[in-house]
């Protein structure tokens, strides 16, 4: 049915937009509050997106899903809606990166699904992008690099050091993390 509906999307089909719009919105914008957090924020960044979908409908060629093909889109409106909001960027020299070991991943008690979501909530902006788009979104090293302007190796990196401080924390925060 999406395929449809992109065909006619090409073709310049409002209604076919409206419907594509309202069966991929929803989803989108799950994407983009895992993101930016505040729901005016997300709302503004998923019209963006579809906005640019449809101006670029024309490059979709079926190689992945539309949804894969929206939602990096959407992600990259939010990555981008971020940096702009970044006071202050830390530049990084690439070559003194190395790929961190692989922490014990013991957690000392049980944790809800919530009390981990709440945990990546508070790590370093760095780490917890890197977190989400890894673990919440699927990506692969290669694409994280792409999508935030970093080496494959800063990706591993920045998500093994996101990893240890997420274990750090909800070890030391057990009363807030249990289910």
């Amino acid at each position: 049915m999406a395929r449809d509906l992109v065909e006619r999307c090409k073709a310049n089909d409002r209604q076919a937009q409206l419907d594509l719009y309202r069966q991929y919105c929803e989803g989108m914008f799950c994407v983009a509050m895992r993101f930016v957090r505040e729901r005016d924020d997300a709302e503004d960044l998923v019209q963006e997106a579809f906005i640019k979908a449809f101006r670029k409908i024309g490059q979709f060629r079926g190689e992945v899903t539309f949804g894969a093909w929206l939602k990096r889109i959407v992600v990259n409106k939010c990555l981008d809606f971020l940096k702009a909001r970044r006071e202050r960027i830390i530049s990084i020299e690439e070559h003194n990166l190395q790929i961190a070991e692989e922490p014990d991943w013991t957690v000392e008690q049980e944790v809800s699904v919530e009390g981990v979501l709440g945990a990546i909530e508070r790590l370093p902006e760095k780490y917890r992008e890197v977190l989400q788009l890894y673990l919440l979104e699927g990506y692969d090293h290669q694409e994280i690099a792409d999508i935030l302007g970093l080496t494959a190796v800063a990706s591993r990196t920045r998500l093994m050091r996101g990893k240890d401080y997420l274990r750090t924390y909800l070890n030391e925060n057990k009363h807030e993390t249990g289910s």
